[in-house]
């Protein structure tokens, strides 16, 4: 396959390469940029110094469906919603990394992004890739609104429970940490050494925008409206999200029943890992791979059970789930050059 990436110079861009480079289905990688045309990828990141050829260009509707099958939008809010449906005119089949078509209510996704929303052909024709629970529309679709990574973290976390109808849907409580790389590659206050280190920030409080595509996702799945409170925090590390779920038990449940759910949801899911009984994952074990490890237990006590699910952010988070969601679309086996071990230590 032939495959393009529009905005090759972020850091989602730089993971896209990293994979597909190596994936045994890719036969060319084209990169699309409109700041830094003319420039060959290794000039801006030495460590790609060993691949020739990755020159970055402007994107020519005129020659781009020559060019590639499928583009990969690893770009800012408001990039998809202008070239989705002059791409998807061309022939080319997309993979959107931003959120420009994961909310299929506009007046939403205004309300919390702040800016106009894609138009309604683009929201209807997107489909929702979160690999593990939606594989059978992902298959046929065109357009794939890849999820945030918080969002991916969550929703594997809480799948098994909201779909077993066991969770007091007004209960939900989400603390979630993240390393600093989820904000991009552009310094500020934020995220630079001397704020960070040796710190730990709460931001985005109760106005993150991945609250309303974690809703709607728990929504679709209960049939009804969801709203729940959900809190990130910034860690000094650079990769890595932990997003730890509290939620009231509506049914009877136990250690055993809780560990059947998540055995039987994800038995032949590939990048799914459970953590034995009694023991909880840490985003190292997660660390530049496409894993998701989750733990879970149940407080008998405050008849609580508690989630808790890593991932890496730039991986299994973004490009590690497009890239399996390329391989559904096309026909590929999931696994398919997503083979890497985590790093550690």
């Amino acid at each position: 396959m032939r495959v393009g990436i529009i905005g090759a110079t972020g850091y989602g861009g730089i993971e896209l390469i990293r994979f597909l480079m190596t994936h045994p289905k890719i036969e060319n990688v084209m990169l699309y940029s409109s700041t830094q045309d003319g420039m060959y990828i290794k000039e801006l990141y030495p460590h790609l110094a060993n691949e020739k050829g990755l020159l970055l260009k402007k994107l020519d509707l005129k020659t781009v469906a020559s060019e590639v099958e499928t583009m990969f939008l690893a770009t800012p809010p408001g990039v998809s919603s202008e070239w989705s449906g002059l791409l998807l005119e061309a022939g080319i089949s997309i993979i959107d990394l931003s959120g420009d078509v994961r909310l299929k209510d506009p007046s939403i996704y205004e309300t919390w992004y702040k800016r106009p929303a894609a138009n309604s052909r683009l929201l209807e024709q997107s489909v929702y890739g979160l690999s593990e629970w939606n594989e059978k529309k992902i298959v046929n679709a065109r357009l794939v609104a890849n999820p945030g990574c918080f969002p991916t973290a969550v929703l594997l976390g809480l799948a098994p429970l909201v779909k077993a109808d066991i969770v007091d849907m007004d209960s939900i409580i989400i603390d979630a940490k993240t390393g600093t790389s989820g904000a991009g590659k552009s310094p500020s206050m934020t995220t630079h050494f001397s704020e960070m280190n040796e710190n730990l920030k709460i931001y985005g409080v109760a106005s993150h925008k991945h609250t309303p595509e974690i809703e709607q996702e728990l929504g679709n799945w209960q049939g009804k409206t969801v709203s729940l409170t959900f809190q990130p925090h910034l860690v000094p590390m650079v990769r890595g999200i932990m997003a730890t779920m509290y939620v009231q038990s509506s049914k009877h449940v136990t250690k055993a029943i809780l560990s059947k759910l998540f055995d039987d949801a994800y038995e032949k899911a590939p990048f799914v890992r459970l953590s034995s009984e009694g023991s909880f994952p840490a985003t190292k074990h997660v660390f530049a791979s496409n894993f998701c490890d989750i733990g879970f237990t149940y407080d008998e006590r405050t008849n609580r059970i508690i989630v808790v699910s890593v991932i890496d952010n730039l991986v299994k988070g973004a490009v590690g789930q497009a890239i399996q969601n390329l391989n559904i679309m096309h026909g590929f086996e999931q696994k398919t050059g997503l083979g890497f071990l985590p790093v550690f230590p």
